[in-house]
This record gives C-alpha cells, structure tokens and sequence, in this order.
C-alpha cells in the first residue's frame, strides 16, 4: 500500500468490494422483489424495518471502520502488536453488537411497529420479519468484521468471496422458504428473514477461516488478545463518529416513513423501493471507499502525502463515473426499474417522478462521499459526523416536511438534491482544514 502506483493499487483493493457489494445490493433488490409478490402490504411492512435494519449495519459498520482505520495505520507504523489487538478487540465487538440487537428485538419490535402504522396486516408481517433478522444478527455482525479485516490488510479479494456466498445463499434460499418451493416451508415473509441470516452465518464462518488461514499479517487469538479498554477506545475514537452518522440515516428513513404514510402506504413502498435500487449505485461507490480508506489510513501513518492526494484524486474520478451512471438509470427508465417490484399504477404515478428528482444528487453525493472517506481516514471522525448530522436531520428532514406541508407529496422528493448541496458545501471546508492541517505539513520519509 506504500509502493504500488495509487491508481491501479485502489482498483485492486476496491473492485472486488464493489463486486462483492454488488451482489449484495442485488440480493437486497431480489428480496424486495419476492416479498413485493407476496403484496403491497408485506413491501411496506419490510420498508417499515428498514431503520431498525440501518441501525444494526450502522453500529457493525462503523465499528469496523474505526477497526480498520487502527489496524490499517498500525501496520503503516509498523506496530503489529496494536494491529492485533485492533482485530481480536474487534471481533469481541462484534458480539457485543450483536447481543444489544438481540436485546432490541425482543423488547421493541412490536412497539417499533405500532408507531409506525394501524394496519394489523403491516404490523403482522412487519413483526414476523424483524424480530428474526434481529435475534439472529449474530452472523452479520461476525461477517462485517471478518470482512473488515481482510480488507485492512489489502486482502479485497476474500471479502469478495465472503459477501458472494453471502448473497447467493440468500438468493436461492429466498424464494424457497418465502413460497415453500420443494422440500421447504412455505414462511412468507418471515422466509425472506430466515434467508437472509443463514447467508450471513455462512458468509461469517467463510470471514473467520480465511482471516484465520491467509491473512498472515494478523493474529487471530481472542485469548492471548483479551478486551482491551485503551484499545476499544481508539477503534471507537473513529468509529463512535460513523456509527452516530450512519444512525442519523435510521432517523432519517424512520421520520421519512411518517411523512410519506400520511399520504398512503403507498408512499412508504416508494420510499423503500428506492433505498433498494439506490444500494445498486451507491453500493460500489462505498466499495470504492472502503479500498480508498486503508489506503490514505496507511500512507498518512507512513507520511507519504503525495500518496494520499493521488488516491483522492483517484477515487473521486472513479465515484463520479459510476454515480453518473446511476443518474442515467434513474432519469430514463424509472418505470422499468419500478415494475421490478410489481408496482401499481399507484406506485409508478408516485415512484416515477421520484425517482428522477432524487437522482438529481448522485454525482453531488459521489464527492460528498470520498471526502467523507477522507475525514474517517485521517481520523477527523467527528467532522465527517457533523456532516451527516447537518444533512439529514437539519436539512434533509425540515425540508422535507416543510415541502410536504405546503406543496405536498410530489414536492418531498426535492429534499435530497437540497441537503445533498448542503453537504458538498460543509464537507469541502472540513477537508480542506484537515489537508492544511495534517497532510500538508507532512514530511516524506
């Protein structure tokens, strides 16, 4: 990561994450799609669980970019002591993550659900999907630290493998245990659950073994390496920062959901089909950043600042091109993309114009996004949490009620592109003041 030209090094490290990430938002399309075949009722229920979902990939997520960015430096610093304990202290969290969920399911699923809607139909479904995606999230949490481990060590390709088989599982157990295709019980939604933590159980015992067989620059030994306070406290001095801002994203979708189900159901369907679509974009941009972080991570504990400049260089030119493509998906066949979901003609009066007002954000989002990056690897956590704070709940959201308020349903879409323009604006300060700060002043070795 020290060595190799910047820009065949990045495509190295991230394509086999945005593949890997490309499965997975294709699975996330494909179980949206089966459950859509149920009915209408049963999308809205799982659109419904969507927060609690952002939740769960919030806390796992951030916490693997806080152990990512230690472990990832530590090596650039040579110091493999901390390096090790950064991945067996993050292992331990992943359990720790995993029993507060338990906790949630149990005692909120059903209360979750009845401020949300008085539909009995949605709430029944709703309850059936969440309370097992919740009390079984142990396979997720294992798997999204399994993966970031191999991605700090520059070893993409087996995270690659392990969302593979992840997805795929899902993929084929899906429509199986949902309409009980052969030997298989016919669960209905609670099928589109069960599917998808047998994949993630799978996915993370494929992580373990291959962190455990060939990635050799750390040790995985959870009794030599015991919870370690100082630790946990450095994975979380980056890692609490994305956790709070991939959080906002719940309370964002969740407030969103109360705005839109005041008009219908309907609304909220459209709301969820989009999330499922958008990860189809937006997911190898986050591949892209997750190759892009270790590798300004470990250039900047190396000081090699000519290094980190080409990296962003590299990765806005690559995020901007996909984003772009994504736009013009969105613009020109939003009907198609709809009619995946059998939407009605409801749907499609409601999620056409949506979608194209919506995707007026993506290349803005793109840059938004690596500067993001930027902030996480260079530690500046914090900044990168202000900044979603500021677009989700100060913009996004007051613009969305107000523009419903006064110019109703059709208007709410409009509140993306605005917070999105919001967000360039404070995140082009915050990297420039960390550049002047930290990078600039660094001396190459």
């Amino acid at each position: 990561m020290g060595t190799q030209p910047v820009g065949k090094l990045m495509i190295s490290m991230s394509l086999p994450i945005m593949i890997s990430m490309l499965v997975q938002a294709l699975y996330n399309i494909v179980d949206s799609i089966f459950v859509a075949k149920i009915d209408e009722d049963a999308l809205t229920a799982v659109s419904l669980a969507f927060p609690i979902q952002t939740l769960m990939i919030a806390l796992g997520a951030g916490t693997g970019v806080g152990i990512n960015a230690l472990l990832s430096r530590s090596l650039g610093e040579k110091d493999f002591k901390s390096a090790n304990k950064a991945a067996n202290n993050g292992l331990f969290l992943a359990l720790l993550n995993f029993l507060i969920f338990v906790l949630v399911g149990i005692l909120t699923t059903d209360i979750f659900y009845r401020y949300q809607t008085d539909s009995e139909v949605i709430r029944q479904y709703g309850k059936d999907y969440l309370y097992i995606v919740t009390i079984a999230s142990l396979g997720l949490f294992t798997q999204m630290t399994a993966e970031k481990l191999l991605q700090s060590t520059g070893k993409t390709i087996y995270s690659m493998y392990t969302q593979g088989l992840g997805a795929i599982v899902n993929i084929i157990l899906d429509p199986c245990l949902i309409f009980g295709l052969g030997p298989f019980p016919k669960m209905g939604v609670a099928g589109a659950a069960v599917a998808t933590c047998i994949g993630q159980f799978l996915a993370a015992t494929l992580g373990i073994i291959l962190n455990i067989k060939v990635n050799k620059e750390i040790e995985i030994a959870p009794v030599k390496y015991r919870p370690e306070f100082t630790t946990i406290k450095r994975i979380y001095a980056v890692g609490l920062p994305s956790i709070i801002m991939q959080s906002i994203g719940s309370v964002m979708t969740y407030s969103l959901n109360k705005i839109l189900i005041s008009y219908s159901s309907t609304a909220v369907s459209v709301l969820g089909v989009y999330f499922k679509l958008q990860s189809f974009i937006f997911m190898p941009v986050f591949g892209l950043n997750n190759g892009y972080i270790p590798i300004v991570a470990y250039n900047f504990g190396a000081r090699k600042k000519h290094r980190i400049v080409q990296a962003f260089r590299y990765g806005s030119v690559y995020a901007v091109s996909i984003m772009a493509v994504g736009m013009v998906l969105f613009l020109t066949i939003p009907g198609t993309l709809l009619s995946m979901f059998d939407a009605s003609e409801e749907m499609l009066a409601i999620g056409i114009p949506a979608l194209r007002i919506i995707s007026l954000h993506f290349v803005i989002a793109s840059f938004s996004i690596m500067m993001i990056s930027t902030l996480q690897a260079l530690g500046r956590g914090v900044d990168s949490m202000i900044v979603s704070f500021s677009r989700q709940l100060i913009v996004l959201l007051p613009a969305a009620y107000l523009l419903s308020h006064y110019m109703g349903l059709s208007a709410v879409w409009w509140a993306f592109p605005i917070a999105e323009v919001v967000s360039l604006t404070l995140c082009a300060v915050f990297v420039k003041r960390a550049y002047n700060r930290l990078v600039k002043p660094l001396q190459e070795a």
